[in-house]
């Protein structure tokens, strides 16, 4: 028995393994046309993450974070800085420039050792590259000396 493809057949099942082609291709994509990151983090998903603290439960104590520096929370994705005496702020821990967890906050910056961008601590703001963009600010609350997910 012989069997034989259409035009038609031939040119669906062209169109169907580009468009796989072209899914696989663009789940890694960056605007700079770089390689993979070295360590991306899962991308984000609405509802919460399995590790992810439900909004309102505790996240740290103020004296958990140090003043002029800060503290990752991986499992949230988010890290907590206070840039001065009693002010805190919030931002994702996820590298704008791409997807890295950042690694730690010494100096002043929080840093993403994947490529060496530098985030300021007052308003996630670029200190250095590559990255160009900020990181996003995260919502918390600050009760006594507690400090929530909002």
């Amino acid at each position: 028995m012989t069997i034989s493809a259409t035009r038609r057949t031939v040119l669906a099942a062209g169109a169907a393994g580009a468009a796989a082609l072209l899914a696989g291709c663009s789940e890694y994509g960056n605007e700079n046309g770089g390689g993979e990151a070295e360590s991306p983090a899962p991308e984000e998903t609405s509802g919460e993450s399995p590790g992810e603290a439900p909004a309102g439960e505790e996240l740290a104590k103020t004296a958990d974070i140090p003043v002029g520096g800060g503290k990752i929370f991986k499992d949230e994705q988010v890290v907590v800085t206070q840039p001065e005496q009693g002010e805190f702020k919030a931002f994702s821990a996820i590298c704008t420039h791409q997807r890295c967890t950042v690694a730690n906050v010494s100096d002043g910056t929080i840093n993403c050792t994947c490529h060496g961008s530098k985030f300021r601590v007052a308003d996630a703001s670029v200190a250095d590259g590559p990255a160009t963009r900020p990181l996003p600010e995260e919502k918390i609350t600050v009760t006594g000396n507690s400090i929530r997910l909002a």
